[in-house]
């Protein structure tokens, strides 16, 4: 595709596709370039990565793992973590990464069901793990020091974080992996109940590994801060097999990614690229941003005009470019869709960032491009070594469900050959989002099509589109809609701060002395109430007449959502 013809791939393709043979390339290649660090912590290079791993595969080879034995992986993310992923990969075994925030009867369900026999599980998660629950888990690894555990108390008694000696002899002929072998079974959070173990191959994680360098370049001086949980695929492949690919260097925190951990180690580490959810761009423009760019009604009237609001917007993102340390030359947002409001901020901003689309089932990546040439409201194009097409196009609009192609794809659901059948049409994965490509072949995502709403008049309605003019609200964190006995229904969950801020704003008004006699709670319930019978006005007058909402409500607490901040649909819909 011509888009990406310009860039210059120097990437050495491994002999064979395997994650095995991507780390042995880079070992010899990269030696002496940092690996993997904690953000304060001295980082090792890769031919001591080389070494642990080794020396952790025979760890398992010692306690009985073999090649195409299942290891479960419970941890925060950690050189430890890839350290760990990297050896039971390496060795022909199958890695089984199990999401932090699964409830600990999600996890013995998991372990039982993938038939893990070892698990990796840190100190801090140690609790959430019922060993009577999990009969066939024969050995039990702390994370913290990728030692195997002699009685499962010691877990609680290391909470440091080191490194494995590299073992000086090599006791066991490991086997290595195939192309076509099993690597790893992901169990996604999902939107839509019941996790499933999705079966990706060496070849289609290093395919994709392949394809993401295709369209965006990294090379072995780029730094990265891994703030997603790596057992999302999205983090696991594009966060921490393209770096390992490539040579690059990859930090993880010790501590949750709020502002007052992150940004300090932006400024000290410098990355030059980084992988998000939109959650963390849309948090730091509602709440840094734009507060200062309408601080003033000059302020606001200026910010209102198109030609002065890319300015300002070219100022703030230089700003925002200089406090995440300067360096970021790609900010990849992923996992969910980016606000209409905070996309047209980055994109006149010119700030570096770019917006992919994916899924655990394509391993995951299928679009996305470099932030030189971003789409506005696109998610890039397709890789280069895959095929997208929309299958059974609306003949008006143009758009229909999104179908994949390529070496990058699962084998399917583990032990549910009865939906994994149903994932596929001639080869092609079913995505079950709705899309459709412009002439020069990007994508444009629409929405879930189990989610999309059909009118009584036989109109397709996308909640998301009426979310995101929802969400345009300055007093909306989040929203949505979704179909009651065939009325279109929104939730709303407001920003109670702003709320209580603009209220207690005109008590202290002169001109509102009969506003500020009341009691404050009772003022904020009705500014409340007034605002969102605004919000309910001010949709319908910008949708179309099928797309109307019937009623709004408020959603009290913040909505569920799944570990890459996907809202759970399926929880309010019912």
């Amino acid at each position: 595709m011509a888009v990406f013809a310009h860039q210059l791939h120097t990437m050495i393709i491994p002999k064979k596709r395997t994650i095995h043979d991507v780390l042995e390339q880079s070992q010899n290649i990269y030696a002496e370039r940092p690996a993997l660090s904690f953000a304060n912590s001295t980082p090792i290079n890769y031919q001591q990565l080389g070494l642990m791993v080794q020396t952790v595969s025979q760890m398992l080879a010692a306690v009985g793992i073999d090649k195409g034995h299942h290891v479960a992986l419970i941890g925060e993310n950690s050189p430890n973590w890839g350290i760990a992923y990297l050896a039971i990969t390496s060795m022909g075994a199958v890695v089984v990464p199990i999401l932090p925030d699964f409830s600990p009867s999600e996890m013995s369900n998991i372990i039982n069901h993938s038939e893990a026999r070892a698990v990796f599980v840190s100190s801090r998660l140690q609790c959430k793990l019922v060993p009577e629950s999990i009969p066939n888990v024969h050995t039990f690894f702390l994370l913290n020091t990728l030692l195997p555990l002699e009685t499962y108390s010691e877990a609680t008694e290391q909470t440091e974080y080191s490194f494995p000696q590299p073992a000086p002899t090599t006791p066991f002929c490991l086997k290595r992996p195939e192309e076509d072998d099993l690597a790893a079974i992901i169990y996604t959070s999902g939107t839509t109940g019941q996790p499933k173990g999705v079966m990706l191959t060496h070849k289609a994680l290093i395919s994709n590994v392949i394809g993401t360098y295709m369209v965006q370049d990294m090379k072995s001086d780029d730094l990265l801060i891994s703030i997603l949980p790596l057992p999302h695929t999205y983090e696991c492949t594009l966060g921490f097999l393209l770096p390992i690919a490539t040579g690059a260097a990859v930090y993880y925190l010790e501590k949750p990614p709020t502002a007052s951990v992150l940004l300090p180690a932006m400024q000290k580490l410098r990355p030059t690229m980084m992988l998000t959810v939109p959650l963390i761009l849309e948090k730091i423009y509602h709440s840094k941003i734009k507060p200062q760019l309408t601080a003033t009604a000059l302020k606001a009237k200026l910010y209102s005009w198109a030609p002065t609001r890319k300015i300002l917007h070219r100022i703030a993102a230089r700003k925002l470019h200089d406090t995440m340390g300067g360096r970021l030359r790609f900010f990849g947002i992923g996992g969910a869709k980016l606000s209409h409001e905070v996309e047209q901020f980055a994109y006149e901003g010119k700030f570096p960032y770019s917006v992919g689309y994916g899924m655990t089932e394509a391993a995951p990546l299928i679009s996305g491009c470099v932030p030189s040439i971003v789409h506005f409201r696109c998610a890039g194009y397709c890789l280069p070594n895959q095929e997208v097409k929309i299958h059974n196009p609306n003949p008006q609009t143009g758009d229909g469900e999104i179908l994949v192609r390529g070496d990058n794809l699962m084998l399917g659901y583990y032990k549910r050959p009865d939906i994994s059948a149903e994932q596929f049409i001639d080869g092609w994965l079913r995505t079950g989002d709705l899309g459709k490509l412009d002439k020069k072949g990007y994508i444009q995502i629409m929405g879930r099509s189990k989610n999309m709403i059909l009118s009584s008049t036989g109109e397709n309605i996308y909640p998301e589109e009426i979310e995101e003019v929802i969400n345009k609200n300055e007093l909306v964190l989040e929203s949505l809609v979704y179909e009651m006995k065939g009325k279109l229904i929104a939730r709303v969950h407001l920003n109670k701060e702003l709320i209580t801020s603009k209220v207690e704003e005109l008590k202290r008004s002169a001109q509102n002395i009969q506003q500020s006699a009341q009691d404050l709670p009772k003022a904020i319930e009705q500014y409340t109430t007034k605002a969102m019978n605004n919000i309910l006005e001010n949709v319908n007058n910008k949708v179309a007449r099928f797309a109307r909402l019937s009623a709004i409500v408020e959603q009290v607490e913040p909505f569920e959502k799944t570990p890459t901040q996907k809202i759970k649909r399926y929880i309010y819909s019912k």
